[in-house]
């Protein structure tokens, strides 16, 4: 494939040429073309000023933006309104079916990513990291000539990830071309045989990877100077009271039908007691933190205590979401409502997807101070659904944080960001932890995310086909 000559929107590539036994790695950071490459290579943009020779077809793109439609289209056809019954919508199996595969075909390559269980399930109804799975399956059973991965390893658990490298080297080894699409050095893959650089629409370099990381663009992308990052912008003048307890939870479980989540679950939770919560996909992270929310179903069939509040005695669910702070998948897929990015950030002071009434001066002001921190402030006025997808989450995180509340819910909050966004978010929550006014709860795959903050953790993990373990207690090797 050979592609000269491309000037569309902010991207403007001169030459840029593949051959065949070359598996190439885009690494660019957020907003820096990749996504808008993939739309001109898998043909659902042409612009006038663009040459492709040898173009293989059909291309595939799996993406965050592809999951997102997916599940959106999920939501538009449920059927649950009419039902007496939740209505699970297309399960996994049938959405690998959709590729054009046969059975067996599904069900072999099920099993090599561990996901055999949760083909009977409804897509919407899984977690982000099962989505994510089922989503790379489907397209890696069309068969296209081309398949696109962009950020392919993000939302996986550790085994997930390796899993997927083994079955993405051997995609390869078949003959089978892959794209992969990174905005993490980590995320590159180790059988790749050529590295390009994408830095604000332009590849600034290209060629073997061994000559390429040698390069200095390559340190501009991944490293950061902590000498740079700002200071947080000020807490809110309405601060939130203190508390002797945060949560206290007693014997909690979550059931679906006979499969049990988890069960007979006690903890507590004090100020200050900044707690990491790990376990593979689908293991009753998420879950457990939307028990806490209030936006998990089954909170109200659970003894849990919040913020002095009995769940199920009449207290309102904005009593308190008001102490909450939350950055999520979940939430990032939910927030489909309109606006721009302004509104977005200031719609955390409300705690709702959406902005339904008028934001005060201060508020839009100190919302504007986090946008510039966060390197958006010229997208305050761009509507949200048109930010790349790490710009939304660098959007969705202001968010979260602007209010500095009690309780900092954080679940995988990194996911989309590059390196450089990454480092410079971990510095901002741990910053934040320093106030002493936040407590936090973090979510993460990453091992070099388990921050020295952390006072506890949790370890999800499932011991059977019935229920998860649970480890509570001091963080003493960071390596595990």
């Amino acid at each position: 494939m050979i592609l000269k000559i491309l000037h569309y929107r902010t991207l403007q590539i001169d030459h840029w040429e593949t051959h065949l036994g070359e598996t190439w790695c885009l690494l660019g950071g957020n907003a820096s073309g990749k996504g808008l490459l993939a739309t001109l290579l898998t043909g659902k943009e042409k612009p006038e000023k663009c040459e492709i020779i040898d173009l293989p077809a059909p291309t595939r793109w799996a993406s965050f933006e592809r999951q997102q439609e997916i599940y959106e289209r999920e939501l538009k056809n449920d059927q649950t309104d009419y039902l007496d019954q939740i209505d699970p919508g297309t399960t996994s199996l049938e959405m690998l079916l959709q590729s054009g595969c046969s059975k067996s075909e599904a069900l072999e390559l099920s099993q090599e990513m561990h996901i055999e269980d949760i083909l009977e399930r409804g897509y919407k109804l899984l977690s982000s990291g099962e989505a994510r799975k089922v989503l790379l399956l489907k397209e890696i059973l069309s068969k296209p000539e081309l398949l696109i991965l962009d950020e392919p390893f993000e939302g996986l658990d550790i085994q997930s990830r390796r899993e997927l490298i083994e079955l993405t080297q051997k995609l390869v080894d078949s003959g089978q071309k892959l794209l992969f699409l990174v905005n993490r050095i980590d995320d590159i893959p180790n059988f790749a045989t050529h590295l390009g650089l994408l830095q604000r629409g332009q590849l600034v370099e290209s060629g073997p990877i061994e000559n390429v990381i040698q390069k200095p663009e390559f340190k501009q992308i991944v490293e950061l100077d902590q000498a740079f990052v700002p200071e947080l912008p000020p807490p809110p003048v309405e601060t939130s009271k203190s508390f002797d307890t945060i949560v206290r939870l007693r014997n909690c479980s979550v059931k679906y039908e006979e499969t049990i989540q988890f069960d007979g679950f006690d903890w507590e939770l004090k100020p200050g007691e900044h707690t990491l919560i790990t376990g593979p996909n689908g293991a009753g992270k998420s879950t457990l933190l939307q028990l806490l929310s209030g936006d998990h179903p089954q909170c109200y069939q659970n003894d849990i205590n919040i913020f002095g509040y009995q769940r199920g005695t009449g207290e309102s669910i904005w009593d308190i979401k008001k102490h909450i702070g939350i950055v999520s998948a979940s939430l990032h897929r939910d927030y489909r409502a309109p606006g721009n990015t302004l509104t977005t950030v200031v719609s955390g002071f409300y705690d709702s997807i959406g902005l339904y009434q008028q934001a005060t001066p201060a508020q839009r002001h100190l919302a504007l101070k986090w946008l510039e921190i966060m390197g958006l402030r010229d997208q305050a006025n761009v509507f949200f659904r048109q930010l790349s997808w790490g710009q939304q989450r660098l959007a969705l995180i202001a968010r979260g944080l602007i209010k500095q509340p009690p309780l900092l819910i954080l679940d995988e909050p990194t996911q989309g960001l590059d390196d450089l966004n990454r480092h410079l978010v971990l510095a901002f929550i741990e910053k934040l932890a320093g106030l002493k006014n936040t407590t936090l709860l973090f979510v993460s795959h990453r091992q070099d995310e388990y921050l020295s903050l952390f006072k506890q953790r949790v370890v999800f993990s499932p011991s059977n086909r019935d229920g998860v373990q649970f480890e509570l207690g001091l963080i003493q090797d960071r390596n595990t």
